[in-house]
Protein backbone atom coordinates (compact mmCIF):
# COMPACT_ATOMS: atom_id res chain seq x y z
CA UNK A 1 0.00 0.00 0.00
CA UNK A 2 1.24 3.46 -1.08
CA UNK A 3 -0.34 6.69 -0.27
CA UNK A 4 -0.92 9.68 -2.64
CA UNK A 5 -1.27 13.42 -2.10
CA UNK A 6 -2.74 15.88 -4.07
CA UNK A 7 -1.52 19.73 -4.30
CA UNK A 8 -4.91 21.20 -4.70
CA UNK A 9 -6.23 22.24 -1.63
CA UNK A 10 -10.06 22.04 -2.12
CA UNK A 11 -10.49 19.29 -3.55
CA UNK A 12 -12.57 16.15 -1.90
CA UNK A 13 -9.36 14.10 -2.20
CA UNK A 14 -8.19 16.50 1.41
CA UNK A 15 -11.30 14.32 2.89
CA UNK A 16 -9.69 11.22 2.62
CA UNK A 17 -6.76 9.15 2.52
CA UNK A 18 -5.76 7.14 -1.10
CA UNK A 19 -3.32 4.73 -1.37
CA UNK A 20 -2.58 2.47 -4.30
CA UNK A 21 -2.01 -1.05 -4.21
CA UNK A 22 -0.07 -3.63 -6.07
CA UNK A 23 -2.54 -6.47 -6.40
CA UNK A 24 -6.36 -7.22 -5.87
CA UNK A 25 -5.48 -9.47 -3.42
CA UNK A 26 -4.29 -7.48 -0.63
CA UNK A 27 -7.85 -5.64 -0.35
CA UNK A 28 -9.61 -7.35 2.50
CA UNK A 29 -12.95 -9.28 1.17
CA UNK A 30 -14.95 -7.20 3.17
CA UNK A 31 -13.65 -4.14 1.69
CA UNK A 32 -14.79 -5.57 -2.04
CA UNK A 33 -18.07 -6.52 -0.53
CA UNK A 34 -18.88 -3.11 0.69
CA UNK A 35 -18.20 -1.63 -2.80
CA UNK A 36 -19.35 -4.51 -5.16
CA UNK A 37 -22.71 -3.87 -7.29
CA UNK A 38 -24.31 -7.07 -6.12
CA UNK A 39 -24.55 -9.75 -8.72
CA UNK A 40 -21.57 -8.57 -10.41
CA UNK A 41 -19.05 -11.32 -12.26
CA UNK A 42 -16.16 -8.84 -12.55
CA UNK A 43 -16.05 -5.84 -9.74
CA UNK A 44 -16.01 -8.41 -6.88
CA UNK A 45 -13.26 -9.79 -4.64
CA UNK A 46 -12.21 -12.74 -6.96
CA UNK A 47 -12.60 -11.93 -10.78
CA UNK A 48 -9.57 -9.41 -11.12
CA UNK A 49 -7.91 -11.16 -8.48
CA UNK A 50 -7.93 -14.50 -9.87
CA UNK A 51 -6.65 -12.49 -13.52
CA UNK A 52 -4.54 -10.95 -11.29
CA UNK A 53 -3.09 -14.40 -9.97
CA UNK A 54 -2.62 -16.30 -13.24
CA UNK A 55 -0.43 -13.66 -14.83
CA UNK A 56 -4.00 -12.66 -17.49
CA UNK A 57 -3.55 -9.07 -16.20
CA UNK A 58 -0.24 -9.47 -15.40
CA UNK A 59 3.73 -7.62 -16.29
CA UNK A 60 3.55 -10.21 -18.84
CA UNK A 61 0.95 -9.21 -20.73
CA UNK A 62 1.74 -5.57 -20.10
CA UNK A 63 -0.68 -5.11 -16.75
CA UNK A 64 0.13 -3.73 -13.68
CA UNK A 65 -2.35 -3.13 -10.34
CA UNK A 66 -2.16 0.48 -9.00
CA UNK A 67 -5.99 0.11 -7.44
CA UNK A 68 -6.58 3.05 -5.24
CA UNK A 69 -8.55 3.03 -2.14
CA UNK A 70 -10.23 6.30 -0.72
CA UNK A 71 -10.73 5.71 3.37
CA UNK A 72 -12.40 8.58 5.68
CA UNK A 73 -10.76 9.60 8.95
CA UNK A 74 -11.50 6.78 10.95
CA UNK A 75 -9.82 4.66 8.51
CA UNK A 76 -13.32 3.05 6.43
CA UNK A 77 -12.95 2.58 3.07
CA UNK A 78 -15.24 4.46 0.96
CA UNK A 79 -14.63 3.58 -2.42
CA UNK A 80 -12.31 1.29 -4.93
CA UNK A 81 -10.90 2.29 -8.08
CA UNK A 82 -9.78 -0.43 -10.26
CA UNK A 83 -6.44 0.52 -12.03
CA UNK A 84 -3.51 -0.53 -14.10
CA UNK A 85 -0.31 0.72 -15.51
CA UNK A 86 -0.44 -0.28 -18.80
CA UNK A 87 2.71 -1.27 -21.26
CA UNK A 88 0.09 -1.79 -24.01
CA UNK A 89 -3.43 -1.86 -25.41
CA UNK A 90 -4.07 -5.49 -25.78
CA UNK A 91 -7.17 -6.33 -23.71
CA UNK A 92 -8.42 -2.77 -23.00
CA UNK A 93 -10.90 -2.34 -25.86
CA UNK A 94 -10.37 1.60 -25.72
CA UNK A 95 -9.45 1.23 -29.50
CA UNK A 96 -6.15 3.70 -28.58
CA UNK A 97 -3.96 2.74 -31.05
CA UNK A 98 -4.01 5.30 -33.41
CA UNK A 99 -3.06 7.90 -30.80
CA UNK A 100 0.11 5.72 -29.66
CA UNK A 101 1.20 5.87 -33.31
CA UNK A 102 0.57 9.68 -33.60
CA UNK A 103 2.23 10.20 -30.63
CA UNK A 104 5.67 7.64 -31.86
CA UNK A 105 5.43 9.80 -34.96
CA UNK A 106 5.74 13.10 -33.18
CA UNK A 107 8.68 12.08 -31.11
CA UNK A 108 6.17 11.31 -27.97
CA UNK A 109 5.98 8.10 -25.53
CA UNK A 110 2.27 7.12 -25.17
CA UNK A 111 3.12 3.73 -23.29
CA UNK A 112 2.81 3.43 -19.41
CA UNK A 113 -0.63 4.36 -19.54
CA UNK A 114 -2.92 4.15 -16.87
CA UNK A 115 -6.25 2.67 -17.27
CA UNK A 116 -9.50 2.11 -14.96
CA UNK A 117 -11.16 -0.87 -16.54
CA UNK A 118 -12.16 -4.49 -16.52
CA UNK A 119 -9.13 -6.52 -18.06
CA UNK A 120 -9.86 -8.63 -21.38
CA UNK A 121 -13.61 -7.67 -20.94
CA UNK A 122 -15.28 -5.00 -22.58
CA UNK A 123 -18.83 -4.57 -20.52
CA UNK A 124 -19.78 -1.29 -19.18
CA UNK A 125 -20.42 -0.70 -15.74
CA UNK A 126 -19.23 1.38 -12.72
CA UNK A 127 -15.49 2.30 -12.31
CA UNK A 128 -15.48 4.74 -9.58
CA UNK A 129 -16.79 2.15 -6.90
CA UNK A 130 -18.37 3.96 -3.94
CA UNK A 131 -19.70 1.80 -0.62
CA UNK A 132 -23.60 0.76 -0.33
CA UNK A 133 -25.08 3.38 2.28
CA UNK A 134 -23.26 6.50 1.28
CA UNK A 135 -25.26 9.05 0.95
CA UNK A 136 -25.08 10.67 -2.50
CA UNK A 137 -23.80 13.90 -1.81
CA UNK A 138 -20.85 12.05 0.11
CA UNK A 139 -20.45 9.62 -3.00
CA UNK A 140 -20.00 12.23 -5.33
CA UNK A 141 -17.08 13.63 -2.83
CA UNK A 142 -15.92 10.00 -2.97
CA UNK A 143 -15.58 9.74 -6.60
CA UNK A 144 -13.98 13.00 -7.08
CA UNK A 145 -11.08 12.32 -4.56
CA UNK A 146 -10.90 8.77 -6.64
CA UNK A 147 -10.61 10.78 -9.87
CA UNK A 148 -8.19 13.36 -8.43
CA UNK A 149 -6.12 10.19 -6.69
CA UNK A 150 -6.03 9.27 -9.85
CA UNK A 151 -4.94 12.20 -11.47
CA UNK A 152 -2.40 12.61 -9.00
CA UNK A 153 -0.53 9.28 -9.77
CA UNK A 154 -0.71 9.96 -13.62
CA UNK A 155 1.84 12.79 -12.55
CA UNK A 156 3.63 11.50 -10.11
CA UNK A 157 4.12 8.37 -12.66
CA UNK A 158 4.94 10.91 -16.01
CA UNK A 159 2.47 8.54 -17.75
CA UNK A 160 0.91 9.84 -20.76
CA UNK A 161 -2.32 9.46 -20.10
CA UNK A 162 -5.40 7.68 -17.57
CA UNK A 163 -8.59 5.88 -19.61
CA UNK A 164 -11.64 4.94 -18.05
CA UNK A 165 -13.23 1.78 -20.11
CA UNK A 166 -16.99 2.31 -20.50
CA UNK A 167 -18.01 3.98 -17.44
CA UNK A 168 -21.66 3.65 -15.91
CA UNK A 169 -24.00 7.10 -15.78
CA UNK A 170 -23.12 8.53 -12.65
CA UNK A 171 -19.18 7.84 -13.49
CA UNK A 172 -19.39 9.05 -16.79
CA UNK A 173 -21.01 12.62 -15.13
CA UNK A 174 -18.42 12.76 -12.85
CA UNK A 175 -15.12 11.90 -15.55
CA UNK A 176 -16.81 14.62 -17.55
CA UNK A 177 -17.30 17.60 -14.59
CA UNK A 178 -13.80 16.40 -14.28
CA UNK A 179 -12.68 17.67 -17.79
CA UNK A 180 -11.94 14.17 -18.98
CA UNK A 181 -12.64 13.78 -22.63
CA UNK A 182 -15.33 11.46 -23.95
CA UNK A 183 -14.77 8.72 -26.90
CA UNK A 184 -17.91 6.84 -28.27
CA UNK A 185 -18.18 3.54 -29.98
CA UNK A 186 -20.78 1.14 -30.91
CA UNK A 187 -21.95 -2.18 -29.22
CA UNK A 188 -24.61 -4.38 -29.98
CA UNK A 189 -26.77 -4.98 -26.93
CA UNK A 190 -29.92 -7.59 -26.68
CA UNK A 191 -32.88 -6.30 -24.76
CA UNK A 192 -35.87 -8.17 -23.42
CA UNK A 193 -38.60 -6.21 -25.41
CA UNK A 194 -41.41 -8.22 -22.83
CA UNK A 195 -41.34 -11.61 -25.30
CA UNK A 196 -41.75 -14.31 -22.70
CA UNK A 197 -39.75 -16.75 -24.37
CA UNK A 198 -38.11 -17.21 -27.50
CA UNK A 199 -40.67 -18.29 -29.84
CA UNK A 200 -42.20 -14.98 -28.52
CA UNK A 201 -39.17 -13.68 -29.40
CA UNK A 202 -39.00 -14.26 -32.84
CA UNK A 203 -42.57 -13.32 -33.25
CA UNK A 204 -41.40 -10.11 -33.33
CA UNK A 205 -39.06 -10.57 -36.29
CA UNK A 206 -40.40 -9.94 -39.84
CA UNK A 207 -41.51 -12.36 -41.58
CA UNK A 208 -38.49 -13.37 -43.63
CA UNK A 209 -35.67 -13.02 -41.14
CA UNK A 210 -37.92 -15.12 -38.73
CA UNK A 211 -37.84 -17.99 -41.17
CA UNK A 212 -33.72 -16.99 -41.43
CA UNK A 213 -33.30 -17.78 -37.56
CA UNK A 214 -35.78 -20.73 -37.57
CA UNK A 215 -33.87 -22.71 -40.67
CA UNK A 216 -30.11 -21.95 -38.54
CA UNK A 217 -31.49 -23.54 -35.41
CA UNK A 218 -32.96 -26.01 -37.49
CA UNK A 219 -29.64 -26.83 -38.66
CA UNK A 220 -28.04 -27.18 -35.69
CA UNK A 221 -30.74 -28.96 -34.23
CA UNK A 222 -30.35 -31.62 -37.60
CA UNK A 223 -26.92 -31.95 -37.05
CA UNK A 224 -26.52 -34.57 -34.60
CA UNK A 225 -24.83 -32.46 -31.76
CA UNK A 226 -26.32 -32.13 -28.22
CA UNK A 227 -26.06 -28.76 -26.47
CA UNK A 228 -25.87 -28.58 -22.72
CA UNK A 229 -25.99 -25.35 -20.74
CA UNK A 230 -23.69 -25.42 -17.40
CA UNK A 231 -22.76 -23.04 -14.36
CA UNK A 232 -19.19 -22.40 -13.21
CA UNK A 233 -19.33 -24.44 -10.50
CA UNK A 234 -20.93 -28.00 -12.88
CA UNK A 235 -18.40 -27.81 -14.18
CA UNK A 236 -15.34 -30.38 -12.96
CA UNK A 237 -12.00 -29.11 -12.93
CA UNK A 238 -10.58 -32.30 -14.82
CA UNK A 239 -12.90 -31.09 -17.79
CA UNK A 240 -11.39 -27.46 -18.44
CA UNK A 241 -7.92 -28.62 -20.08
CA UNK A 242 -10.53 -29.58 -22.99
CA UNK A 243 -12.94 -26.63 -22.83
CA UNK A 244 -9.45 -24.62 -22.71
CA UNK A 245 -8.70 -25.73 -26.22
CA UNK A 246 -12.10 -24.59 -27.59
CA UNK A 247 -11.28 -21.17 -26.50
CA UNK A 248 -7.39 -21.09 -26.75
CA UNK A 249 -8.29 -22.61 -30.93
CA UNK A 250 -10.20 -19.15 -31.87
CA UNK A 251 -7.25 -16.91 -30.72
CA UNK A 252 -5.22 -20.05 -32.66
CA UNK A 253 -6.77 -19.31 -36.02
CA UNK A 254 -6.00 -15.79 -35.79
CA UNK A 255 -2.52 -15.95 -34.89
CA UNK A 256 -2.88 -14.44 -31.50
CA UNK A 257 -2.03 -16.13 -28.27
CA UNK A 258 -5.03 -17.16 -25.15
CA UNK A 259 -4.06 -15.12 -22.31
CA UNK A 260 -6.56 -17.03 -19.80
CA UNK A 261 -5.43 -20.75 -18.74
CA UNK A 262 -7.39 -23.34 -18.06
CA UNK A 263 -5.87 -23.06 -14.43
CA UNK A 264 -7.66 -19.56 -14.59
CA UNK A 265 -10.64 -20.36 -16.03
CA UNK A 266 -11.28 -23.02 -13.23
CA UNK A 267 -10.29 -21.03 -10.39
CA UNK A 268 -13.03 -18.37 -12.08
CA UNK A 269 -14.95 -21.02 -12.84
CA UNK A 270 -14.93 -22.44 -9.39
CA UNK A 271 -15.34 -18.97 -7.21
CA UNK A 272 -17.97 -17.36 -9.50
CA UNK A 273 -20.12 -20.50 -9.77
CA UNK A 274 -23.23 -19.30 -11.35
CA UNK A 275 -22.10 -16.26 -12.71
CA UNK A 276 -20.21 -17.83 -15.10
CA UNK A 277 -22.36 -19.35 -17.92
CA UNK A 278 -21.00 -22.18 -20.48
CA UNK A 279 -23.01 -22.78 -23.69
CA UNK A 280 -21.49 -26.38 -24.69
CA UNK A 281 -21.41 -28.78 -27.95
CA UNK A 282 -20.56 -31.97 -28.21
CA UNK A 283 -20.45 -34.47 -30.46
CA UNK A 284 -21.17 -37.93 -28.69
CA UNK A 285 -19.04 -37.49 -25.40
CA UNK A 286 -16.62 -34.78 -27.29
CA UNK A 287 -16.84 -31.18 -26.68
CA UNK A 288 -16.62 -29.23 -30.23
CA UNK A 289 -17.43 -25.60 -29.82
CA UNK A 290 -18.37 -23.64 -26.41
CA UNK A 291 -19.64 -20.12 -25.60
CA UNK A 292 -18.66 -18.93 -22.51
CA UNK A 293 -20.44 -15.85 -20.26
CA UNK A 294 -20.83 -14.45 -17.09
CA UNK A 295 -23.66 -13.24 -15.77
CA UNK A 296 -25.19 -10.36 -13.47
CA UNK A 297 -28.16 -9.87 -11.51
CA UNK A 298 -29.51 -8.22 -14.91
CA UNK A 299 -27.52 -9.18 -17.76
CA UNK A 300 -25.76 -12.22 -19.60
CA UNK A 301 -21.84 -11.31 -20.65
CA UNK A 302 -20.74 -13.06 -23.90
CA UNK A 303 -17.05 -13.39 -23.69
CA UNK A 304 -14.89 -16.37 -25.90
CA UNK A 305 -15.98 -18.40 -28.44
CA UNK A 306 -13.82 -21.38 -29.73
CA UNK A 307 -14.81 -24.65 -32.22
CA UNK A 308 -13.22 -27.21 -33.31
CA UNK A 309 -14.30 -28.12 -37.19
CA UNK A 310 -16.80 -26.41 -38.86
CA UNK A 311 -20.84 -26.55 -38.52
CA UNK A 312 -23.25 -24.92 -40.00
CA UNK A 313 -25.02 -21.83 -38.22
CA UNK A 314 -23.53 -23.45 -34.54
CA UNK A 315 -21.56 -19.74 -33.86
CA UNK A 316 -25.00 -18.08 -33.88
CA UNK A 317 -26.69 -20.62 -31.89
CA UNK A 318 -24.17 -21.07 -29.33
CA UNK A 319 -22.68 -17.32 -29.08
CA UNK A 320 -26.64 -15.80 -29.33
CA UNK A 321 -29.72 -17.68 -29.92
CA UNK A 322 -28.29 -19.98 -26.50
CA UNK A 323 -27.28 -16.85 -24.92
CA UNK A 324 -31.07 -15.09 -25.48
CA UNK A 325 -33.21 -18.46 -24.71
CA UNK A 326 -30.96 -18.16 -21.04
CA UNK A 327 -31.57 -14.55 -20.51
CA UNK A 328 -35.53 -15.04 -21.03
CA UNK A 329 -35.82 -18.08 -18.70
CA UNK A 330 -33.80 -16.36 -16.17
CA UNK A 331 -35.74 -13.17 -16.32
CA UNK A 332 -31.94 -11.59 -17.28
CA UNK A 333 -32.73 -8.18 -18.98
CA UNK A 334 -29.80 -7.59 -21.04
CA UNK A 335 -27.18 -9.53 -23.37
CA UNK A 336 -23.78 -7.88 -24.45
CA UNK A 337 -22.27 -10.29 -26.37
CA UNK A 338 -18.77 -8.54 -26.85
CA UNK A 339 -17.45 -6.32 -28.70
CA UNK A 340 -17.83 -5.68 -32.58
CA UNK A 341 -19.57 -7.72 -35.10
CA UNK A 342 -22.00 -6.86 -37.21
CA UNK A 343 -23.45 -9.75 -38.12
CA UNK A 344 -25.31 -9.26 -34.23
CA UNK A 345 -28.07 -6.87 -35.95
CA UNK A 346 -29.54 -9.54 -38.13
CA UNK A 347 -30.09 -11.33 -34.34
CA UNK A 348 -32.04 -8.50 -32.89
CA UNK A 349 -29.08 -7.04 -31.02
CA UNK A 350 -29.50 -2.96 -31.13
CA UNK A 351 -26.26 -0.64 -32.18
CA UNK A 352 -26.15 0.78 -28.57
CA UNK A 353 -23.40 3.89 -28.09
CA UNK A 354 -20.90 3.15 -25.35
CA UNK A 355 -18.31 5.47 -24.01
CA UNK A 356 -15.00 5.89 -22.65
CA UNK A 357 -13.43 8.79 -20.82
CA UNK A 358 -9.97 9.97 -21.33
CA UNK A 359 -7.06 12.45 -19.54
CA UNK A 360 -4.54 13.05 -21.63
CA UNK A 361 -1.20 14.81 -19.79
CA UNK A 362 0.23 16.53 -22.60
CA UNK A 363 -1.70 19.66 -23.61
CA UNK A 364 -0.81 19.70 -27.20
CA UNK A 365 -1.81 15.86 -27.63
CA UNK A 366 -5.32 16.71 -25.84
CA UNK A 367 -6.52 19.47 -27.57
CA UNK A 368 -5.65 17.29 -30.98
CA UNK A 369 -7.07 14.18 -29.71
CA UNK A 370 -10.33 16.38 -28.25
CA UNK A 371 -10.93 17.85 -31.75
CA UNK A 372 -10.58 14.14 -33.01
CA UNK A 373 -13.03 12.89 -30.65
CA UNK A 374 -15.36 16.08 -31.45
CA UNK A 375 -15.56 14.96 -35.00
CA UNK A 376 -15.88 11.10 -34.31
CA UNK A 377 -19.45 11.67 -31.63
CA UNK A 378 -21.52 12.48 -35.23
CA UNK A 379 -20.11 9.51 -37.13
CA UNK A 380 -20.68 7.19 -34.44
CA UNK A 381 -23.99 8.84 -33.75
CA UNK A 382 -24.71 8.31 -37.72
CA UNK A 383 -23.33 4.81 -37.94
CA UNK A 384 -25.87 3.49 -34.89
CA UNK A 385 -28.77 5.18 -37.00
CA UNK A 386 -27.79 3.38 -39.97
CA UNK A 387 -27.22 0.02 -38.58
CA UNK A 388 -30.38 0.40 -36.67
CA UNK A 389 -32.53 0.41 -39.71
CA UNK A 390 -31.37 -2.89 -40.39
CA UNK A 391 -32.98 -4.42 -37.39
CA UNK A 392 -35.03 -7.39 -38.28
CA UNK A 393 -37.97 -6.56 -35.88
CA UNK A 394 -41.64 -5.85 -37.85
CA UNK A 395 -42.67 -2.80 -38.94
CA UNK A 396 -45.50 -2.39 -36.74
CA UNK A 397 -43.90 -2.88 -33.58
Amino acid sequence: MVPLDVANESSPMKRFTISTHSAAEEIPRDVWESVSPPGDPFLNADFLAILERHGAAGRAWGWAARHLLASDSSGVVRGILPLYLRANSHGDFIHDWSWASAYQQLGKVYYPKLLSGLPHTPAAGPRLLVAAGVAAEEAVAVRRALIDGALALAAQSGVSSWHVAFPGDEDRVALHDAGLLASHNVQFHWRDNGCGDFDGYLASFAADKRRKVRAQRRRVADSGLTIEVRHGDEVDAREWPQLHALYASTFEKFNNLAVLSAACLADLARVLGRRMVLFIARDGAEPVALSLCFRSDEALYGRYWGCHGHYHSLHFELCFYQGIAYCLREGLRRFEPGAGGEHKIARGFTPTMVSSAHFIADPAMRELIGEHLERQVDAVAAYRDEASDHLPFRGDL
